[in-house]
């Protein structure tokens, strides 16, 4: 009989919490299994290794990210509208995933390095590719700045959306498209009042 997939999503979600709590290699079997209440043997049962539940952790939450981003890109929207929709889908992703992204970012260079975890440098790339080409096709047709440097803006507001990860809440105050939306009109129009 094999574990049903409710129970395997259960025991990803507390070991991705264990995860970005602790970090990736502070954090043992058995500190997921303790987080669990079971056995770390009984672990073993669902994952052959720690390293296989942070694949899963890492590659679902990729993978969800790449499924929206894929869409925003190919719906044809305009530069401003693009960086608007990739902006919202980031922040439904931390909603989803808040876990995943708090690892993401805190040990997806060191686990990079290893050849089970290369796919984090291929999706950085791709990543860092899709909001540059946005940036520079909005600099191109006139919606953003011409004296826009496309590498700070584009780190700008990458570091400002994700590092949400590490106060947002699932469930709190706002949805993820109202933090999205407040965002936006901080990092497009400013924060000062209109005249």
């Amino acid at each position: 009989m094999s574990p049903s997939p409710e129970r395997r999503r259960e025991l990803l979600g507390i070991a991705a919490e264990v995860f970005a709590e602790q970090g990736y290699n502070a954090t043992t079997v058995r500190k997921i299994a303790d987080a669990a209440g079971m056995l770390a043997g009984s672990l073993y049962y669902h994952f052959d290794s720690k390293e296989s539940m942070l694949e899963e952790i890492l590659r679902t939450f990729l993978t969800e990210l790449w499924d929206g981003y894929d869409t925003v890109l190919q719906a044809g929207l305009d530069p401003r509208a693009t960086l608007e929709a990739l902006v919202t889908e980031s922040f439904r992703e931390i909603d989803r995933h808040r876990a995943a992204v708090a690892i993401y970012q805190k040990e997806s260079r060191h686990l990079a390095a290893q050849e089970r975890f290369e796919y984090l440098s291929d999706s950085q790339q791709r990543f860092e590719k899709t909001w540059l080409t946005t940036l520079e096709r909005g600099v191109a047709d006139g919606v953003f700045r011409d004296d826009l440097d496309i590498r700070l803006a584009y780190r700008f507001v990458r570091d400002t959306v994700w590092v949400a990860a590490s106060w947002y809440r699932p469930g709190g105050g706002h949805s993820p498209e109202e933090i999205a939306r407040q965002y936006l009109s901080m990092v497009l129009d400013g924060i000062s009042v209109r005249t």
